[in-house]
């Protein structure tokens, strides 16, 4: 069952600064269903105050559950304290359309709803520098650089502004793509990178890039050029609970938003957080018609897995099931906040 988390989104601030975004968008952290406005309108309006105060309260390690033999404690907790509001929400905003799991599936694996799913100034970037360029939704990222994504995402600010200042980091001039490539850049170099991605709280996240590398180096790297975070699975046992309770105690900032993330991407590779399902993704999956717990997406991938495409998927079916539960999860999530839903369920009807 899916952890709890989201909050409501709080009213916008008065207009600040011209690189600032308004309040009411889509985001991993708030959850809010309204779309976003265009790019000049999106970075002109200070953000919410409400996602700031729920990354002040994640200090604790946050319950959650997947679909393996996780703590009781923490699975009766979930069950108990589960909201309504994701199926309320999710019936408003049903596709009028209709398309079966296999079709459904099918669709969101294919390089069709890649394109669908991604935002259009990424399309454009893309475009201009080259379909070689890193981006969180159509990249395999290193266990390193899904952690990276996490703490950016994790901050409250627009799905489409994330997904920017992830592009803008991980790829040229910068390339952040190792603890050892974040150390070696001088405080100025990683500020610049937030204002070259004209995102919010730059200074914030700059910062805290940097104590992730450094905490990373220190404690979870094998050498400079390990990404793996294997010695994170090590230490905690390749226990989902203690892995998660690890990261949160060792990364400063680092709270329930951020690890709902990082688990949602790195299960394939680390079975033992799989089948897991976050509330955000819940909903996107629902919505599109599909089952929103981890075990019942699960199930539902398996049973029409003979009628599933497995191109690019690994060889390994076990791991091939895995990744394409993850891309599903990712696509149906980025959908919902890209509000391309309804779109994605009509293509995939046709398909």
């Amino acid at each position: 069952m899916p952890p709890k988390g989201s909050k409501k989104g709080a009213k916008p601030a008065p207009a600040k600064k011209a690189e600032e975004e308004p309040a009411k968008v889509e985001s991993e952290v708030n959850g809010e269903t309204t779309a976003e406005e265009s790019e000049k309108q999106e970075e002109a309006v200070a953000p919410t105050l409400e996602p700031e105060k729920e990354e002040a309260k994640e200090e604790k390690p946050a319950p959650a559950t997947n679909g393996t033999k996780a703590s009781k404690k923490r699975k009766a907790d979930d069950t108990q304290k589960e909201p309504s509001k994701a199926s309320r929400r999710s019936s408003r905003g049903a596709p009028k359309t209709s398309a079966s799991p296999a079709q459904l599936i099918n669709y969101l694996l294919s390089p069709s709803a890649l394109e669908l799913c991604r935002p259009d100034d990424e399309a454009q970037d893309i475009s201009s520098r080259g379909k070689d360029i890193k981006t969180y939704s159509g990249s395999q990222l290193s266990p390193f650089e899904e952690l990276l994504c996490a703490i950016v995402l994790s901050r409250p600010i627009s799905h489409r502004l994330g997904l920017r200042t992830i592009r803008t980091i991980l790829n040229d001039p910068y390339n952040f793509t190792t603890p050892k490539a974040i150390s070696d850049a001088s405080t100025d170099k990683r500020h610049q990178a937030m204002f070259d991605a004209r995102t919010q709280h730059k200074d914030k996240t700059a910062t805290q890039i940097g104590l992730v590398a450094q905490v990373v180096s220190e404690k979870f790297a094998s050498n400079d050029t390990d990404t793996s975070l294997e010695a994170v699975r090590k230490e905690a046992g390749k226990g989902w609970d203690a892995e998660r309770d690890l990261l949160q105690k060792e990364i400063k900032g680092l709270g329930k938003t951020g690890l709902d993330i990082f688990f949602r991407r790195v299960q394939w590779l680390w079975e033992e957080a799989y089948p897991f399902v976050d509330e955000r993704t819940a909903r996107g999956v629902e919505k599109l018609g599909l089952p929103k717990d981890a075990e019942g997406l699960r199930k539902a991938i398996d049973e029409n897995w003979k009628e599933i495409k497995k191109d690019g998927l690994p060889k390994d079916e076990k791991q091939a099931k895995r990744r394409a539960f993850v891309i599903v999860c990712e696509r149906a999530t980025s959908a919902d906040l890209e509000g391309k839903g309804e779109a994605l369920v009509e293509a995939a009807s046709g398909s």
